[in-house]
């Protein structure tokens, strides 16, 4: 018994040593001392030995059990090393590599802000899909047929569909206008929400522009709205934002969707309105188009315009962020620049 012990020792010891994973060495161990390893099963044997021979096999039994612990211990060590890249002995109770914690992108961040701002005033946070139609992003918006917006110049239409007209053209959404019509046609006025969002447009990028940008849209349609309760919106928003008044001035436009419209300038933050590159040296940067819904766009989504009226504001958020943090080019927002986005921690 004791040179079969022996003999089942010097075996288990090589196949220890041979196990070349995790894996073969569980096998390995079960093989040896498992339930119905050898080793057990010599053990069990005991009782059918003469009485003298039992004390000396025991302790035999249990050595060459605590040798195999060990050298199970000490390979599966090794095999863990190994996977790791570190040569030699791994000592456990060192600390590991910190993690690197990430943080939310800068324009993530002004999104989140901006409806904290607004869900304090009582508006409902809205999203839709990124793919609309020719009939929401246009038709219903007061677009004449023959508008330049139309066309694959400055709109993403969808392959297959730009022959097509109304509800079957399809198109990146090139703004979220549409979306309001959406919501309104579905929940009907009066109504305040706020509709967040990337947009895509066929431009030419640089500084100041980009072919996938985002909007935050802002609608209140109501009866009996004032114009000037617009500009206070306009204003209280842009000071929950910076944590300051910031100037604003409001100046004539036209878009189609709007009437009357208006283009909604914020005083430069990065130069106080003194001139720089950011602001082109005029002092005021162009954040939203803004203005009272045309009748045409509350008729299309189902409201009588001589009972309802509203304000509308199109905030480029891409522009508040850069405002905030002073950032002059808005390539780097979606330049996947870890030193750049690591600032925002």
């Amino acid at each position: 018994m004791l040179d079969k012990l022996e003999a089942l020792h010097k075996e288990g010891l090589e196949k220890i040593k041979a196990a070349t994973s995790e894996e073969k060495l569980q096998e390995v161990r079960q093989q040896l001392v498992g339930k119905k390893g050898q080793l057990t099963a010599m053990l069990k044997g005991l009782g059918s030995l003469a009485p003298e021979m039992r004390r000396p096999v025991g302790q035999k039994a249990n050595e060459i059990k605590n040798a195999f612990a060990d050298l199970i211990e000490h390979r599966q060590n090794e095999i863990i090393a190994s996977k790791s890249g570190v040569e030699g002995e791994v000592d456990l109770t060192r600390p590991g590599i910190p993690v690197q914690q990430g943080c939310l992108h800068p324009i993530t961040q002004m999104c989140y802000d901006l409806n904290d701002a607004f869900m304090s005033m009582g508006f409902e946070v809205y999203s839709e899909d990124d793919i609309s139609s020719e009939k929401f992003a246009f038709d219903n918006l007061n677009f004449p047929p023959e508008h330049p917006a139309r066309e694959t110049m400055d709109t993403y239409w969808i392959e297959g569909t730009e022959n097509k007209r109304g509800n079957e053209r399809l198109a990146l959404r090139p703004h979220l206008t549409g979306g309001s019509v959406r919501y309104l046609q579905k929940h009907g006025a009066p109504a305040r929400f706020v509709y967040p969002g990337p947009v895509y447009r066929n431009e030419t990028t640089d500084s100041h522009h980009e072919r996938a940008f985002f909007q935050y849209e802002a609608l209140i349609v109501e009866k009996d709205l004032s114009f000037a309760a617009g500009k206070v919106l306009i204003e209280t928003i842009l000071e929950k934002v910076f944590g300051r008044h910031v100037n604003v001035r409001m100046r004539s436009g036209f878009f189609p969707f709007v009437e009357p419209g208006f283009e909604i300038d914020m005083e430069c933050l990065i130069c106080g309105g003194k001139g720089c590159s950011v602001c082109k040296n005029v002092g005021w940067i162009e954040v939203m188009p803004g203005g009272i819904p045309h009748p045409n766009v509350l008729k299309a989504a189902g409201l009588d315009s001589s009972v309802w009226s509203g304000f509308y504001i199109n905030i480029g958020l891409d522009r508040l962020v850069m405002m905030r943090y002073g950032v002059d080019d808005v390539r780097l927002f979606h330049s996947a620049d870890l030193r750049f986005l690591n600032q925002f921690k």
